[in-house]
């Protein structure tokens, strides 16, 4: 029995439905809201695909009933089509209540009838869990139908496939689709969904186009369970492969939706025939694909070409699709298709712990991050203003600002992910004071006029040092230092160190002379240990008058 197994698609559409749930717990924006409608999209398109693909099941299973005309044969072709009925009728009403969620959020615009893009209540979020949820929990208690109606369904597969056969360990992969969270591998572990039922796992505190989106997951789960049903089915009526009439060429997609600088990966297969007999040359655009079981592997990266993002930024883009089988009389024959897909312009996050701003000459640490790229990102990164030097892990990249804005450029795959301009601040100035061993100096008190030795400090601004430590450590290299007497210069020494030896003032001095001190040269090391001049420093930080006593 086949299960009901999903494709690579639809799993990477339910992985893509989790995480955009998970976000909308965040509070996020709009963008992320809008991001549902491309889920329910696919989801749309999917379900399609699935739905042709059961259709023809059951044309294969009434043409081998029609042959054998046996009443074995033909009642298994019965329950078919009324597995085929079910699903109609299930799926209808899930159309039905997403009409629904539309009238009670505010509907369509006018001139915009159908366009989900353009509904009125897109950011409503409590309006649909109100619709849905239990009386007893303040809703209006509709949510109740549709648990009915999903659990039914079930039911209804089960008992149509044990009347076909079916033993128990054939239906174990028919499991509820209306799960509490105590029940949900997903959910159970998860303190946050505690107590949680199935109508409010699916629709609190819901945005209108996460409702809908939810709606067509539904209906993909009721589509799988068909195919499961039909495959059995089919299995016992023993009809063989599908049979048609055309070949056209297709392409699965991982998703339509590809960010810019990421991998677009599809296969393109034959729908018409999987017989070894028949070997197909397949092409992109013209180049040959690699064909292996039919099928051949369609892998580049995508950009949004020339014209570039639209508004909401997306950039539709095509390519065609060609497929070459050998027909029976020998000759080649060539199928093709244009196949569209969308580039989404991905988001750069931008994070640091060491920096709230760019400084000057300095080596600001920060972490590029486009998690649309997943594993194919590893960007590179330019800067306009300064240096960019990538780091050692993949997003870090250290920027060396030369002027008061910086631009930092972040390509992927030789596409450009996008820009970000930063203000650049100047260096604090650090403070400057003369030290007696570790303790500074009292301007007002002053200190013993016999005191041998001083030293001149200059201390990183507090918050630079802390966002910059590497690039925070400034030394005094010149000061002038004069023996002052009634207002009159006694004698003066030019130091070279902060740590100098005024012994040949003070030996000199009296009890109430001044020693004064100009600061003449500041030097700062920076991140790379580079010794350069720092002439930012104010006048009034530059002078210190010190009272002998």
């Amino acid at each position: 029995m086949a299960g009901g197994k999903e494709t690579p698609r639809q799993k990477m559409i339910g992985m893509m439905y989790l995480v955009l749930t998970a976000l909308l717990a965040l509070n996020v924006s709009t963008t992320i809201i809008d991001k549902f409608l491309f889920i329910n999209q696919s989801l749309v398109q999917a379900n399609k695909s699935t739905e042709s693909r059961n259709v023809l099941t059951i044309s294969s299973i009434e043409s081998k009933a029609n042959d054998t005309k046996d009443e074995k044969d033909l009642k298994i072709l019965d329950l078919a089509k009324k597995v085929r009925s079910k699903v109609t009728d299930v799926n209808g009403y899930l159309d039905g209540l997403e009409k629904t969620f539309i009238n009670i959020t505010g509907g369509f615009p006018e001139g915009e009838e159908n366009n989900l893009a353009k509904m009125i209540g897109k950011t409503e979020t409590e309006k649909v869990g109100h619709y849905m949820f239990p009386a007893e929990e303040g809703g209006e208690g509709n949510g109740a139908e549709l648990e009915a109606t999903l659990d039914g369904y079930v039911d209804f597969i089960k008992s149509t496939l044990k009347e076909a056969g079916a033993q128990d360990s054939d239906l174990i992969p028919f499991k509820e689709l209306t799960e509490d969270a105590e029940d949900s591998e997903i959910y159970s572990h998860d303190p946050n969904q505690e107590g949680k039922g199935f109508i409010q796992l699916a629709f609190e505190s819901s945005p209108t186009p996460a409702a809908i989106a939810t709606l067509s997951e539904f209906k993909s789960k009721v589509l799988q369970y068909e195919t499961a049903a039909l495959d059995y089915l089919r299995t016992r009526v023993g009809a063989g492969e599908v049979e048609v009439k055309t070949i056209v060429p297709m392409v699965l997609p991982v998703s339509q939706y590809v960010a810019a600088g990421a991998k677009y990966e599809a296969e393109m297969f034959i729908a018409a025939s999987t017989s070894s007999a028949v070997e197909p040359v397949m092409t992109k655009d013209g180049a040959p694909l690699e064909v292996s079981g039919g099928r051949g592997k369609v892998s580049f990266t995508a950009s949004p070409g020339s014209g570039g993002y639209d508004k909401n930024g997306i950039a539709a883009r095509k390519f065609k699709a060609s497929i070459t089988v050998k027909s029976k009389g020998g000759q080649d024959k060539t199928f093709e298709e244009d196949i569209n897909y969308y580039v989404v312009k991905p988001v750069m996050q931008i994070q640091s712990d060491a920096v709230q701003a760019l400084y000057l000459n300095c080596g600001n640490d920060l972490d590029v991050q486009v998690p649309a790229l997943g594993n194919a990102y590893n960007p590179t990164f330019s800067a306009k203003g300064g240096t960019a030097i990538k780091g050692s892990q993949i997003g870090k990249v250290k920027l060396v600002p030369k002027s008061g804005k910086l631009t930092m450029t972040v390509s992927n795959g030789g596409n450009v992910v996008g820009s970000q301009t930063f203000n650049v601040r100047r260096i604090p100035a650090p403070s400057i004071a003369p030290y007696i061993g570790s303790r500074p100096v009292n301007l007002k008190t002053g200190m013993p006029a016999k005191t041998p030795k001083i030293n001149i400090k200059a201390q990183s601004d507090e918050d630079f040092q802390k966002f910059l430590p590497k690039d925070a450590k400034f030394r005094v290299t010149e000061a002038i230092i004069t023996l002052v007497r009634s207002g009159s210069e006694v004698r003066r020494i030019t130091v070279k160190n902060p740590k100098a030896n005024i012994s040949s003032l003070t030996a000199q001095a009296r009890k109430g002379d001044l020693l004064a001190i100009e600061v003449k040269k500041v030097v700062r090391a920076n991140f790379k240990n580079e010794i350069e001049p720092f002439n930012n420093i104010p006048t009034t930080s530059r002078y210190f008058q010190i009272p002998l006593r």
